[in-house]
């Protein structure tokens, strides 16, 4: 019952820990016979905590790690217990992967259902962009497939639309030729400098093409072994950057000027296989500490906004905290709001505010932190939000998170799922209710 995020501790009255679609299917009759409350395990990283629930079912997909990629026609189907880091084993032999996220443990489910990013996405799109169909477990106890051609309506739900309609027993994705060797590393630059390397980081994501990447983050410098010792534990701006196209020599004339810029602590950025990229940032993200995330989008960033921002860098409650922005745009924009559940293509930056601390005496004072951070940050903000980033706290942001697809999720809702039994989730509730 133990989970990624450690300020989440539930007690399930039964875990019923599945092998496949029939064990799923059981387990939702069975709720559904003793109106059971339902949460859905996949890799149990969600900062929410909605794997695991007091007193109902747990519906553990954890066993169902099975990936079978088609190198012809660049498909694979992945089941939900699969992991990034085990999605991107497969696909990798072949030198194929597709948009996911930058934390290798994260799970591919609750991932792919919130919507989806990462370093591919400024070249490929969402997740949900890429993916082609789905089988579904729905309320009902059916075993359903979802895609353009067949349950169009559900499969649009899904894209985006968190777990509210039903339990994905395996995820159909296209997938594009990475790799296996990519241009990525890290530039370290002092926080002193924080002003004008933001300033510069901006000017360079306007224009950067769609297969570079950089994402900011301001933290204070863990003990690596690329970093002088003296720089361990202070506050520094890093710049973690990725090109994944296929001309090397053309990737390092693009990241040039952004190496070029100031005078970094570190820049070691090189080639090296992308799986090794994609899990360049799990030491920072273990399981077992007590974790609260904030999140906002953004279309630009003001100077008002990077102001702020460094203010509150300056001044992080532990070691462990993180201010991140994600750099999107580019084929994410491609996609019209309305085409999946997901709505926020207009966001060009993401903002997740990484509060992490190990001792519980400690939780009022870190997370009032991030909620102030997050309140001085609002006025700069579109009001949208990414669902994997909400908290269990933010019931009242699901309509932003929807935005105007909200009122047909709703409807969805009525017609797949009206007596909300996958409601541990950011709840979209029916349309009778709306």
């Amino acid at each position: 019952r133990a989970i990624w995020n450690a300020m989440v501790d539930r007690r399930p009255a039964l875990i019923v820990q599945c092998a496949g679609p029939a064990d799923v299917v059981a387990a939702v009759r069975l709720a559904r016979e003793h109106d059971a409350l339902i949460a859905v395990r996949g890799a149990g990283h969600n900062i929410a905590g909605n794997a695991v629930c007091d007193d109902g079912i747990m519906i553990d997909l954890s066993m169902m790690r099975s990936v079978r990629v088609d190198p012809a026609t660049r498909t694979a189907r992945v089941e939900p217990g699969c992991t990034l880091r085990d999605f991107d084993h497969e696909a990798q032999a072949f030198g194929l992967a597709t948009p996911v996220g930058i934390n290798s443990t994260t799970g591919i489910a609750g991932l792919t259902l919130g919507g989806g990013f990462g370093w591919l996405s400024r070249r490929h799109g969402m997740t949900v962009d890429n993916l082609l169909s789905v089988d579904i477990v729905t309320a009902d106890g059916e075993l359903r497939q979802a895609s353009e051609e067949e349950n169009s309506d559900l499969f649009w739900g899904v894209r985006g639309g968190g777990g509210n309609f039903g339990i994905v027993t395996s995820f159909e994705f296209r997938l594009h030729a990475v790799g296996p060797e990519v241009l990525a590393g890290l530039i370290v630059h002092p926080f002193d400098n924080a002003k004008d390397v933001l300033h510069f980081y901006r000017e360079f994501t306007a224009k950067a093409p769609q297969d570079v990447a950089v994402w900011m983050i301001a933290r204070k410098a863990p003990p690596l072994p690329f970093l002088p010792e003296r720089w361990h534990g202070r506050e520094v701006i890093v710049l973690a950057t990725f090109y994944g196209g296929t001309d090397a020599t053309e990737g390092k004339r693009v990241l040039e000027p952004l190496r070029k810029f100031g005078h970094p602590i570190a820049d070691i950025i090189g080639p090296m296989p992308y799986a090794t990229w994609q899990q360049a940032f799990d030491p920072l993200l273990t399981p077992g500490a007590r974790n609260y995330w904030k999140s906002h989008d953004f279309t630009s960033l003001s100077d008002d906004m990077l102001d702020t921002l460094i203010d509150y860098a300056g001044r992080l409650p532990g070691p462990e905290c993180e201010i991140f922005i994600a750099h999107l745009g580019g084929a994410v924009h491609g996609t019209p709001a309305d085409a999946t559940a997901y709505a926020h293509r207009e966001a060009e930056y993401i903002m997740n505010v990484h509060t992490r601390w190990q001792d519980a005496a400690q939780d009022d004072s870190f997370v009032s932190w991030a909620r102030a951070l997050f309140d001085d940050m609002a006025t700069f903000a579109t009001g949208g939000v990414y669902v994997n980033f909400m908290p269990d706290d933010e019931g009242d942001r699901v309509q932003n998170a929807y935005g105007e697809n909200f009122a047909r999720l709703a409807k969805l809702k009525d017609e797949y799922d009206p007596e909300n039994l996958f409601r541990l989730n950011q709840n979209i509730t029916a349309a009778v209710e709306a």
